[in-house]
């Protein structure tokens, strides 16, 4: 199982790589979009100030044997979702993984759409039916704010854990932030309008790079996990090994005590004939 969490680590990284170009593209194309729409976005950009109902997207592992991997994406979701801790906040949770489902069943929790049996290997598919979950939502003002609680993998030896705003899209601080172009871009519809219609394509690029980056995190955190249960083993077996020859040497030198003493009460027994 290590060594094919590791072949996987691999594969896992050359899909984020080739998804790339395209994220980067769309975020560049929104980007230009909500900079040149400023204020007349809506709600469309920005973070609200008090959002009253909120959707809560946790992506985590269709199995375990992963460490802490499950846990350090579940715990904080339970933490923002709970009544105690949302500050009379509504919150709608939607899953991916068989693992928060298990999870949030047990806790009673409600969970209003679940996906599973792909998080080791997302599609793009994949990432359209989850947006298709999330986006109308928003869309239609059931909901103010849509986050997503994963983990981000940012290298091979680093991965965190983040609790990050889909919805509304991010909005560009300043000029800074605008994608520099070498030509003059016109909009048609207008940017305000256009963004609208970037929204349910964003989403989609965004779930599916964040269900690239859990997935290779799952994989890191397999090999590792793998890797561990592997060294426990052999110190296991070198312990018991090393046991058992203790207890055979035990009975060997027992037997030959007796041996040695009854050969010993023989030989008094004769000198006394």
């Amino acid at each position: 199982m290590e060594l094919i969490a590791a072949s996987q680590i691999v594969r896992a990284q050359g899909r984020i790589a080739g998804a790339a170009p395209y994220l980067n593209g769309i975020a560049a194309v929104l980007a230009e979009a909500a900079a040149d729409a400023g204020s007349t976005a809506g709600r469309v950009l920005g973070v609200p100030e008090a959002p009253e109902r909120v959707l809560v997207l946790a992506i985590v592992a269709d199995r375990g044997l992963c460490g802490a991997y499950n846990a350090n994406v579940l715990r904080p979701t339970e933490r923002l979702v709970l009544p105690a801790g949302n500050a009379g906040i509504e919150y709608r949770l939607v899953t991916v993984g068989r693992k928060a489902q298990s999870f949030f069943r047990f806790r009673r929790i409600p969970v209003e759409t679940s996906f599973s049996g792909f998080t080791d290997r997302p599609t793009f598919e994949d990432a359209r039916a989850i947006a298709g979950a999330v986006t109308p939502s928003f869309l239609d003002e059931s909901v103010d704010q849509v986050l997503v609680v994963s983990t981000r993998f940012l290298s091979a030896g680093t991965q965190v854990v983040e609790t990050r705003q889909l919805l509304p899209l991010p909005e560009p601080e300043g000029a800074d932030e605008r994608p520099s172009t070498s030509g003059y871009t016109e909009f048609e519809p207008e940017s305000p309008a256009l963004l609208v219609e970037l929204v349910p394509r964003y989403v989609e690029a965004a779930v599916f790079g964040a269900l690239l980056e859990a997935s290779a995190s799952e994989h890191t955190a397999r090999q590792r996990a793998m890797a561990a249960a592997t060294d426990n083993a052999d110190d296991l077996v070198k312990n018991l090994t090393r046991v058992m020859n203790r207890a055979r040497q035990d009975a060997i030198t027992t037997e030959i005590m007796e041996i040695v003493g009854g050969a010993e009460a023989l030989r008094q027994s004769a000198d006394s004939d």
